[in-house]
């Protein structure tokens, strides 16, 4: 056999963003025998269910739980809320941003873009402007992605909020949290979100084909005078059948079992501690490659993602076959790049079920293959990764505060 088809040993490093490593006890809380989904002990796994994602996303208010990925919930957010030939306004934040607003474009919605050069966050003060600019009141949504998983851009949601605030503008607040739930501090009520998409594959340690809309009054109101079709992402019809622990359709029955312990082992952990070793994970990621002399795609710091790095390679270098290259020699995947950057960056993603030393294994692995592969860097980021995250762990625990 030769040898690039024999089996690698040891643990694959999945560092995607997304979906991420399926931690054991989800594993384990999935296998297990499929029950009536119209019975009393599905019910109360449903219910358990449905309130414990409530928790995740901070609020009082429904959250609609779909069989499908994350561009399910993203349908689910426009068709629930808005008519055919309604305004709204999106930011290019990067690969997925323009993919939604794609989206938007097929259901006949008229997608007012912002653009941007993929390396930025949402500047509140644009969506500011453009609102005030609306003096009609014509803009129906505004839809921007909490962090943008192409890119590992951020964009700050409460200030976006302030900002359609101070512009006097009645639009629905839409974001995208696919590669921020439960990874990044998101709070769907208090920070005055009308619809919020979300992912289990990424911060909820599930795998794919699971996603969620939280919805608020505001949006529920909007859903009385909707008028784009709408039949599997209904919101009546799932909020009607939720309330009795009950789906309008079979539902992923395991994975919600799965669902159920993931958000039990984010609780076990405290949310607040969940962000804080996210934030420590990416902050180590980002010095590791400072040192190394390559640059982050993301150019601005108050922009920077707590769940996914991108890292620009030197020109002459093709990050495609970079990923390639690490993949065979030291088995770890990365994230491919997009749009105008394709071939030009790879992704780290940090976020799931995931510490310290797979971290430091998985800069390892990508010091060994910058070397490998030829590209110019100064060894030795992986030793300032982990004196960071040594001085990180000397510092005070936090405490868990929900």
């Amino acid at each position: 056999m030769a040898q690039n088809s024999s089996r690698p040993a040891g643990r694959h490093f999945l560092q995607i963003p997304g979906p991420t490593p399926v931690p054991d006890r989800v594993l384990r809380a999935i296998d297990r025998p499929v029950i009536d989904h119209r019975g009393p002990e599905f019910a109360k796994m449903a219910k358990t269910a449905l309130e414990g994602i409530k928790t995740i996303f901070k609020t009082a208010n429904p959250v609609i739980i779909y069989t499908a990925t994350g561009t399910g919930a993203w349908e689910g957010a426009l068709v629930n809320t808005l008519s055919p030939g309604d305004r709204v306004l999106m930011v290019e934040t990067g690969q997925f941003a323009t993919l939604w607003k794609k989206m938007a474009e097929k259901f006949g919605l008229k997608a007012e873009f912002i653009q941007t050069d993929w390396r930025t966050g949402t500047d509140p003060a644009l969506i500011e402007a453009h609102l005030r600019k609306d003096t009609n009141k014509e803009i129906k949504a505004v839809c921007v992605v909490h962090n943008e998983t192409s890119t590992g851009c951020s964009s700050p949601i409460p200030a976006i909020r302030k900002a359609i605030d101070a512009a006097g503008h009645p639009a629905l607040f839409m974001v995208d949290t696919i590669s921020s739930l439960a990874s990044t501090d998101y709070r769907h009520d208090e920070w005055g979100v009308d619809v919020a998409v979300g992912g289990a594959q990424k911060g909820l340690m599930m795998p794919p084909g699971m996603s969620f809309n939280a919805v608020s009054p505001k949006a529920l109101e909007a859903y009385k005078t909707s008028k784009l079709p709408k039949s599997f992402f209904d919101w009546e019809d799932m909020i009607n059948m939720n309330k009795v622990g009950f789906f309008p359709y079979t539902p992923a029955t395991l994975m919600l079992s799965g669902l159920v312990e993931g958000i039990a082992m984010l609780h076990e952990e405290g949310l607040d501690n969940v962000f804080a070793r996210h934030d420590r994970l990416a902050e180590a990621v980002r010095r590791a490659v400072t040192h190394w002399g390559l640059e982050i795609l993301c150019r601005d710091p108050k922009y920077y993602s707590s769940t996914v790095t991108a890292i620009l390679l030197p020109e002459g270098h093709n990050a495609d076959a970079f990923r390639t290259l690490a993949l065979e020699h030291f088995n770890i995947s990365y994230g491919a790049s997009f749009g105008p950057y394709a071939g030009k960056y790879f992704r780290i993603g940090h976020l799931g079920d995931t510490n310290d030393a797979t971290i430091i294994g998985a800069l390892a692995a990508t010091e060994m293959a910058l070397s490998l592969a030829g590209v110019p860097h100064k060894k030795g980021g992986v030793q300032v990764a982990m004196d960071y995250l040594i001085t990180a762990h000397s510092a005070p625990v936090r405490v868990a505060a929900e």
